[in-house]
């Protein structure tokens, strides 16, 4: 009767384990995004795409994208845990939640390396330094969660609160970048 004990406390502390591993990497890249950006020299340019007015409007839409699928992906996230009425989630939700993930993280890509080449990590008033800020803790708190998807025993909430940070971020990262963009140029393409 021991023995099982043992082992469950076993894989216990082994998910506890796999968890510090997690936060501690996801930790080291937020970090290093913040010191290469600090200690890059900012080159201040912008490509700008056809159809886009200048590289800020294509940074801010792509930002807006962005901050859209990872709504899906909350909304997708409440169907899977049963939190929305209805019970039952449909088959294909657990699918459409992996892409609009990777289609989130897709678009975010392009917006982070203009911002960390082009401007790097800056702090000319709160906005900025926060913005800064949350950048680089998006980033981290998204390595923490894919490396937490990937290990089994890990206790059940534990992927929905690093879901739920890597949603904090992008959604603060878009309301210092992109919200601000369109309340002081307007919403133009």
């Amino acid at each position: 009767m021991s023995e099982p004990v043992a082992t469950e406390r076993m894989s216990t502390s082994g998910g506890g384990v796999a968890v510090l591993i997690a936060v501690t990497l996801g930790a080291v890249v937020a970090v290093g995004l913040g010191i290469y950006g600090r200690v890059h020299e900012p080159q201040f340019f912008s490509v700008s795409v056809a159809g886009f007015s200048s590289g800020t409007s294509v940074k801010s839409w792509l930002a807006t994208l962005a901050v859209v699928l990872a709504l899906f992906q909350l909304a997708s996230a409440f169907a899977m845990y049963r939190l929305v009425p209805g019970g039952r989630a449909p088959a294909w939700i657990g699918t459409a939640h992996v892409w609009s993930g990777r289609l989130a993280v897709l678009a975010s890509v392009p917006v982070a390396v203009h911002c960390l080449y082009a401007l790097g990590f800056q702090e000319t008033d709160n906005r900025v330094l926060f913005h800064s800020l949350f950048g680089c803790f998006f980033y981290g708190a998204f390595v923490t969660k894919m490396i937490l998807l990937t290990r089994k025993g890990l206790r059940g909430w534990v992927i929905p609160i690093a879901g739920g940070l890597v949603f904090f971020g992008l959604v603060y990262v878009w309301l210092t970048s992109a919200l601000w963009f369109f309340q002081t140029s307007g919403i133009v393409l």
